[in-house]
């Protein structure tokens, strides 16, 4: 424990990280009237949803990059765009450059014409899987502002109101005809490639939807349960328009600005600069932290947006924890397969098959050409580090906001797979980073020749990277993997699904929680909704 130090006056509510699951967690609270403190390890809010200058005169977003999980009801509710959050859809949804020569465009009005060149059968079958994933991804969109049912000790007393939450999800996905269930049970169990496979006979159109299955996930498409990542990715929409994807003007920290601004406006205290190195428990639950500078601030709650392992091993006194709850938080897997690359350019990246500047340079460009290319760059990152044949998605947002770059300059994003978490025999990514950096750059050039002449400078973050800034244990984007023992009710573990830990007065509001990753909004969000239902206040929404 710490020793003393002054006090603070008292808050009713201290949120650890300015994350956006944390600001819309603390944006809640304080619009139910409790005094609401936001504590922030750097100097800037929004963990990995921000924007920052990387090179001199281009800004862009540093870790996530991308909008269409963030949910509508907190957009509203928040009041993003009147506090600045302007959301511009992709013109074209997805370009995949397959070879030096060919290449596919997906999006509405192009896919199924992409598709039946490759194969007739195929492009007839889209409309039918399209209708049968939105089914099912329905059902989890109904889950997403859904307190898990959550596994308890007790009597009927304790029981019922989850039992309540597992009738009310059973006549949900009873509502659902036979099909529909089938279909759920096997997205939520099977592998992205046996479900496609099943559905597709062309490369191009199994890599086009197998991608969303490898995003974040250090897995082959062909591991069991990357269905589920699949369609994790397909639930969200932009402007109205479900299964968008789009931009932020300004960057990811456009978001996490406008909700901190709107947190301001609600009464939110927000720190930055805060970080907490112990939180304080006594009389059987928390009762407020410590920052590094030593200033205690006493709270009797204390709701965490951080990785759930930090907050379990690092900061609170494992003795007011259950000891089976703290191996099991010891065995939490999280670590994905990516390293993050912003790059400056002079000029538009040409492609071999797409040489000319059109809408598909503001699409998502996908270099990942056949699951059995995915399942390679899998298998050979697990065996010697990273794959010499990676996964490159790039994004190039200056194309779209002109804010980000100087006049005629342009700004791209490169999310890059599969690269290992942790490299094998003993080696450091601190020596490996920019010899992988170079591959991927290569990599993009092979397909666009002129690629790597036009890059004036580029930051790189390897897992190691991301999780000494942001906190993502194992470089996870999502605070712990998306596998089915961690998902909804074993979400970090089962007993805990309902933001609410072992110790009284403490929560989670992280991805570590359901629904998991992504910039959602929707954990902190719920968590908010259990703390004002224990505290016997009003949801404000």
């Amino acid at each position: 424990m710490s020793p003393a130090v002054p006090n603070t006056p008292a808050r009713d509510v201290i949120v650890l990280g300015g994350g956006h699951n944390g600001l819309v967690c603390a944006f809640y609270l304080a619009r139910a009237g409790l005094r609401v403190v936001v504590l922030e390890r750097r100097d800037v809010v929004g963990g990995a949803a921000v924007t920052e200058t990387f090179h001199p005169g281009f800004r862009n977003s540093t870790a996530s990059y991308t909008v269409s999980l963030l949910n509508p009801k907190v957009i509203a509710e928040m009041n993003l765009a009147r506090h600045g959050l302007t959301v511009v859809e992709r013109r074209m949804s997805n370009f995949l450059p397959l070879s030096p020569t060919d290449r596919l465009f997906a999006g509405p009005g192009l896919t199924a014409a992409g598709v039946a060149r490759f194969s007739t059968r195929d492009a007839g079958r889209l409309p039918g899987y399209e209708r049968r994933l939105e089914v099912v991804a329905d059902i989890l969109r109904a889950m997403v502002l859904a307190t898990p049912p959550n596994l308890v000790e007790g009597g009927w007393a304790e029981a019922l109101p989850e039992l309540l939450r597992s009738a009310s999800l059973a006549r949900r996905v009873g509502d659902l005809p036979m099909q529909g269930r089938r279909d759920l049970l096997d997205l939520f169990t099977k592998s992205a490639g046996d479900w496609l496979d099943g559905w597709f006979e062309s490369d191009p159109v199994k890599a086009l939807f197998g991608f969303d299955s490898v995003v974040g996930n250090f897995a082959s498409p062909y591991t069991p349960g990357s269905a589920y990542v699949l369609l994790h990715h397909v639930f969200g929409e932009v402007n109205g328009k479900r299964g968008a994807w789009g931009h932020a003007l300004g960057g990811m920290g456009a978001i996490t600005q406008a909700m901190a601004r709107a947190c301001v406006e609600a009464g939110v205290e927000i720190r930055t600069g805060a970080e907490v190195v112990e939180v304080v428990t006594g009389r059987g639950g928390v009762t407020g932290a410590v920052t590094a500078d030593g200033e205690r601030l006493s709270a009797p709650v204390v709701v965490s947006g951080l990785h759930p392992r930090l907050l379990v091993e690092r900061l609170i006194d494992p003795a007011v924890l259950p000891e089976d709850f703290r191996e099991r938080m010891g065995r939490y897997a999280s670590g994905s397969g990516t390293l993050r690359m912003n790059v400056a350019l002079s000029e538009l990246p040409r492609f071999s098959c797409a040489p000319e500047p059109g809408d598909h340079l503001t699409a998502g460009i996908i270099i990942a050409p056949s699951l059995a290319y995915m399942d390679r760059a899998h298998a050979e990152a697990r065996l010697n580090g990273w794959s010499s044949q990676p996964i490159v998605e790039m994004l190039i947002p200056s194309t779209l906001d002109d804010s980000l770059t100087p006049a005629g300059a342009h700004v791209a994003s490169l999310f890059c797979q599969h690269v290992a978490p942790t490299l094998p025999d003993g080696r450091s990514w601190e020596t490996a980073r920019e010899t992988v950096a170079d591959l991927m750059i290569a990599t993009v050039d092979a397909l666009a020749p002129g690629f790597a002449a036009s890059v004036l400078g580029r930051m790189t973050l390897t897992p190691m990277d991301l999780e000494r800034r942001f906190g993502l244990v194992g470089g996870d984007i999502f605070h712990g993997r998306l596998t089915l023992d961690q998902l909804f009710s074993a979400r970090p573990v089962p007993g805990h699904a309902d933001y609410r830990l072992p110790a009284k007065g403490l929560y989670l509001c992280g991805s570590g929680a359901h629904p998991g990753g992504g910039v959602t909004g929707a954990p902190g969000h719920n968590a908010a909704r259990e703390i004002l239902r224990d505290l016997r206040r009003r949801w404000p929404a």
